[in-house]
């Protein structure tokens, strides 16, 4: 791992750093993904920037921002009796409108954690008198794995296997972001993992089209520090789309990932947390794949909660920071979470519980 060493020089952080604050330029910048902003706060680098510089978190963490109704679903599938459902663990204690997928196990539910949906597929082969379904969730990073495991699963004929998909895309979010009235922010930290797959190219349209600055950035202190400089500088010289991250990261993408992954699914409008619904921002099972499509059973769903009081749509808007949430590091932590932003391990209030730089600051208690 050669190549990593080199991201992890601290004079060359120090050097950053210092660099950063040479420029007269400062601004506030939203990391758009959520392991951005976890290795953000575990690096401390939020109180090491010029204080004209604010890193804010957005709608990255594809646990955060799936919908109640969706968890409603999920829920609805796995009470179903016969059915088995699959899931990631980081989102047995997301609530929906009545529960979550742990509250609904513990009621009886045969929800089951794995670590990949091929875990669903060996499931469904092992136990065929059972109907397995795997929650789908993530951004373009997964969606590819999980649409190699329905192509298998239509090869092996296993007709006991399902998919329910909540799969999302981040570019229609970005540009639904962008176009809000009330989005004040100065340039994109733009995701790694999901720029791998669909390649720096998807993001022309933010600077093209709307003026603003991003950077496809890596995931060391270092990467992150380079984009924050590229960002400042762009204040003063315009707009672009800059590739930090170019060891990994190529303007077309992964060809094979897109191509299967295009087989599988098409674009369908889907409700983001905090947001609305964006058109085009879904994942759906093409017409050939309907028979595996869990989406489609017809399901009892609870009418939607009442709001709680929890703020995590305006933190995954960049609207508020999770210190102003009433709720955060008091009636809501990991252990006891209210909203999702604090459930996940890329969640925005998670990364500032565990490693803020305002730990000591008195936090919220509200009921």
């Amino acid at each position: 791992m050669r190549y990593l060493d080199e991201f992890r020089v601290p004079e060359a952080a120090r050097e950053l750093l210092r660099e950063i604050g040479e420029q007269r330029a400062g601004g506030t910048f939203m990391e758009v993904c959520g392991t951005h902003t976890m290795a953000i706060s575990k690096a401390g680098l939020r109180p090491l920037l010029a204080p004209d510089i604010d890193l804010i978190s957005g709608p990255g963490c594809p646990v955060c921002v799936t919908a109640d109704t969706d968890i409603d679903r999920a829920i609805a599938v796995a009470k179903t009796p016969g059915v088995v459902l699959a899931t990631f663990g980081d989102m047995m204690k997301v609530p929906g409108s009545d529960g979550s997928l742990a509250s609904a196990s513990a009621q009886g539910a045969d929800v089951r954690v794995v670590y990949s949906p091929l875990d669903a597929l060996d499931m469904a082969r092992s136990e065929p008198g059972k109907d397995v379904v795997f929650l789908g969730v993530g951004f373009e990073t997964t969606a590819p794995t999980v649409a190699a495991t329905v192509l298998q699963a239509r090869r092996d004929r296993l007709l006991n296997f399902y998919l329910l998909s909540f799969h999302k895309v981040v570019p229609p979010a970005l540009r639904a972001l962008v176009s809000l009235d009330d989005f004040n922010v100065d340039g994109f930290i733009l995701p790694g993992h999901v720029s791998v797959i669909i390649g720096s190219d998807a993001y022309a349209f933010l600077p093209d089209e709307f003026g603003m600055p991003c950077v496809v950035t890596g995931f060391e202190a270092t990467d992150i520090l380079q984009a924050i400089l590229r960002l400042v500088k762009m204040r003063e010289q315009g707009a672009a789309l800059e590739v930090e991250y170019s060891r990994a990261v190529k303007p077309e993408g992964n060809p094979k990932a897109l191509a299967v992954m295009h087989e599988v699914f098409e674009p369908c409008d889907a409700e983001w947390r905090g947001l609305f619904v964006i058109p085009g921002s879904g994942l759906a099972l093409r017409e050939e794949f309907l028979q595996m499509d869990a989406g489609c059973w017809d399901l009892e769903l609870p009418e939607p909660s009442r709001d709680s009081g929890c703020r995590c749509g305006e933190i995954l808007c960049g609207r508020i920071k999770p210190m102003d949430c009433p709720f955060f590091g008091g009636r809501c932590t990991p252990d006891t979470p209210v909203g999702p932003c604090m459930v996940s391990s890329e969640g925005t209030c998670a990364s500032y519980f565990l490693y803020s730089e305002d730990a000591d600051e008195p936090r919220g208690g509200g009921e």
